[in-house]
């Protein structure tokens, strides 16, 4: 099998400082994460950013400074949400490929969250789908059911998309699939040859998907984001202990832990790790 990619996502849209006073919600605190993940092993960097309240933004400037603070210190791989909390408009979804990340996500259809409708609509889509491959930025194709491949696969077809294609796995939500390993397989098997992937469980998901996806020769995702609790009972400290535990588990199962360059070329991204990310109003 090819070395394992590790994502940290330490932050997130929904994730409070209610459910754990660990998670990282400033610019400097979120950094810090991300390069303290990097250290563990993870080779890219999932970045959701707040504004001084606390909520939800995609300001480009606080992106930015999240940015520059963690190119300063590691090269690891950044990938922006263009989610950003499901009350975020299409205009700005779309401008923080702006800042021409290496990657950013690309959530593959509408859902059900909790009691709002993460909206993704057809014609954002393919805007968002231009956006990136005029851009030369990797889009990471969120999945939360099957049919979300199949609409990247149409993108894809109208030359939107370039192969081959990243898709992630987004299991155990509300609304979303089940996090079960005939789950992952089926949607694994869904896949054009050639695809990469990686898989999220929610919540206690989590480890019994990451393992999963190490066995079948997948890549994971790890973090605050998708969940605060290192064992039952017991709230992760960092999210840099989540990609430690996962690094170690990858060595005992026989996978080596990729690093930023060597998953550059498992995923096939343009080149922009020396990138000064520069935005200006």
């Amino acid at each position: 099998m090819e070395k394992l990619i590790i994502t940290v996502a330490p932050t997130g849209s929904q994730t409070t400082r209610k459910h754990t006073p660990y998670v990282p919600l400033t610019t400097e605190e979120i950094a810090d994460s991300i390069y303290e993940s990097w250290k563990a092993g993870a080779a890219i960097g999932h970045v959701h950013v707040k504004d001084i309240m606390g909520e939800n933004t995609l300001d480009l400037n606080v992106y930015q400074e999240v940015l520059n603070r963690v190119r300063e210190k590691c090269d690891i791989i950044l990938n922006l949400t263009t989610a950003g909390g499901i009350q975020a408009t299409e205009v700005e979804r779309l401008r923080v490929c702006e800042l021409n990340p290496e990657m950013v996500s690309f959530d593959a259809g509408s859902i059900n969250l909790g009691s709002g409708v993460f909206l993704n609509t057809p014609s954002f889509l393919e805007k968002l789908a231009t956006e990136t491959k005029n851009r030369n930025i990797k889009p990471e194709i969120e999945v939360f059911d099957e049919g979300m491949i199949y609409n990247a696969l149409r993108l894809a077809k109208k030359g939107l998309m370039k192969g081959p294609l990243h898709f992630q796995f987004v299991l155990g939500t509300e609304g979303g699939a089940p996090a079960t390993p005939k789950k992952l397989i089926q949607l694994v098997e869904c896949l054009p040859e050639g695809s990469t992937w990686s898989a999220i469980g929610a919540s206690r998901h989590q480890l019994p998907i990451n393992t999963m996806s190490i066995l079948l020769g997948g890549h994971v995702r790890v973090g605050m984001e998708d969940s605060v609790y290192y064992r039952r009972g017991e709230l992760a400290t960092s999210n840099a202990q989540f990609v430690k535990r996962i690094s170690d588990l990858a060595k005992t199962l026989g996978r080596e832990v990729a690093t930023p360059d060597e998953a550059r070329k498992i995923l096939q991204l343009s080149s922009k790790k020396d990138k000064v990310y520069e935005y200006k109003m």
